[in-house]
């Protein structure tokens, strides 16, 4: 459902802001794209730039077929999935999954600037699993810049006319953008305990460090540091440390001539056969196995 045609539009309505941006795909070349092999995974159905969009007003009560994500750059609005509002501000993203009732409105006293895509294909919700929508649909980006890149890019590449290597590429960006929103909302911010944690980590990989002392280091108790980094990473202090270990692991097998036993101690470990047994584990071959194969 494009942004100008919506007739379940309720508010003020508004044909257009001055120097927006505005492509939509016509629904016969939807319907095809959803049937062809690359683009039936993504395809970007709408995507537009609204700058100082008073008067904007969206309310679809049973949604669209598309997912909906919208940035803002610069003003405010209020999104409204199901019962819940949100507030939207400079630096977050909106994911509306498909099918979900919604609203949302530009700010009368600050009307919002957003870059905005409607995404189909059988790949949408897996890519936007890692967004808990119905939970959280308001995401905080940090690099801002960065996915503004990728709309404009996107925009301008489907304000161009319309192919099957456009719309492969249109999908490419906007498989990159969803990537770059999980990338940012998910990993922690600069300066948080978990970051903090994570960097300790990083700088230890040739020692042993203790969750206590991890904990006790950023100021958190050692289950609630347990619990955000599972939350963000899908496991606990340890398991992160130990994949910081092995990827230290496969570099020094793949860029030096150190022994086994010398790339054991390099990464923490006093043993050298434990070491290429817990290797082994990770990998499914022994470190020597490991740096005899050909790689690049």
């Amino acid at each position: 459902m494009d942004e100008t045609t919506d007739r379940t539009t309720l508010g003020p309505r508004r044909e257009g802001f001055p120097r927006q941006r505005l492509c939509v795909l016509p629904r016969p070349q939807v319907a095809a794209a959803l049937a062809a092999p690359v683009t039936r995974r993504l395809t970007v159905t709408d995507a537009g730039w609204f700058p100082h969009a008073a008067g904007h007003v969206r309310a679809r009560g049973t949604g669209v077929p598309e997912t909906i994500v919208i940035l803002c750059v610069a003003g405010r609005g209020q999104v409204r999935i199901r019962d819940d509002a949100h507030a939207v501000g400079p630096g977050t993203c909106v994911i509306i999954p498909a099918g979900t009732p919604h609203e949302y409105s530009a700010s009368h006293q600050d009307p919002w600037t957003i870059w905005w895509m409607h995404l189909r294909g059988t790949d949408v919700p897996d890519l936007v699993a890692p967004l808990p929508a119905a939970q959280h649909p308001i995401r905080r980006l940090r690099a801002v810049d960065r996915a503004v890149a990728l709309f404009d890019e996107l925009v301008g590449t489907m304000e161009r006319r319309p192919s099957e290597a456009r719309l492969i590429a249109a999908a490419g960006i906007a498989w990159n953008l969803l990537a770059r929103v999980t990338a940012d909302t998910v990993l922690p911010a600069d300066g948080s305990p978990l970051e903090r944690a994570m960097r300790y980590l990083e700088s230890r990989v040739d020692g042993q460090v203790t969750v206590a002392e991890l904990a006790a280091l950023v100021g958190l108790s050692p289950s609630h540091l347990s619990a955000q980094f599972r939350e963000t990473t899908g496991g606990g202090p340890g398991a992160y440390h130990t994949s910081l270990r092995m990827s230290r692991a496969r570099s020094l097998l793949d860029t030096t001539s150190m022994s086994v036993a010398e790339v054991a101690a390099a990464t923490g470990y006093a043993d050298p056969l434990y070491f290429s047994r817990h290797f082994r584990r990770r990998h499914a071959m022994s470190p020597s196995e490991y740096r005899a194969q050909h790689k690049g």
